[in-house]
């Protein structure tokens, strides 16, 4: 049996503050309820309902153009990590979208969520690599990582 509920904030993947969603009861009882992030829909709350959804509609034009103005910001940036690699030249493990997001915030010092990075797999491979973002709203850019080898010091 599912539930019908009123989100009180976005969540990925089920709405946007304010719609009326149809939830697993596991879904709603461990996650949206304790997380704040949705109460279930009842008759009276169709006011909240058309206050949450101006309230997102506002949130989403200020998002989006700070998303825009980021996007432009980001065009040109080059961010650089150095790695440890094997005799052969193999990267000991990879660079993930968390790996990313930590760039983002020691070298250009923005905070992103690593959802923001689109990174099916990790980067295994020394080099210059281009990376997709999907910012706020929807909003595509595209960042290039350049991965270098570590420096030997001492021997």
């Amino acid at each position: 049996m599912k539930n019908q509920l009123l989100l009180l904030d976005d969540v990925d993947g089920v709405g946007r503050s304010g719609d009326i969603v149809s939830v697993k009861p596991g879904f709603a009882r461990n996650f949206l309820f304790p997380q704040k992030k949705a109460i279930i829909a009842e008759k009276h709350l169709v006011r909240l309902q058309e206050r949450l959804k101006e309230e997102r509609t506002k949130k989403a034009v200020t998002d989006k153009k700070d998303a825009v103005a980021l996007a432009k910001e980001l065009v040109g940036k080059v961010l650089k990590t150095q790695v440890k690699i094997d005799a052969e030249g193999h990267m000991y493990g990879s660079v993930s979208a968390q790996d990313v997001v930590g760039f983002f915030k020691d070298q250009l010092n923005i905070v992103l969520d690593r959802r923001n990075v689109i990174l099916p797999k990790g980067i295994k491979k020394i080099g210059v690599h281009e990376v997709e973002l999907k910012l706020k709203e929807g909003v595509p850019a595209k960042i290039t990582i350049e991965i270098a080898p570590e420096e030997k010091t001492g021997g």
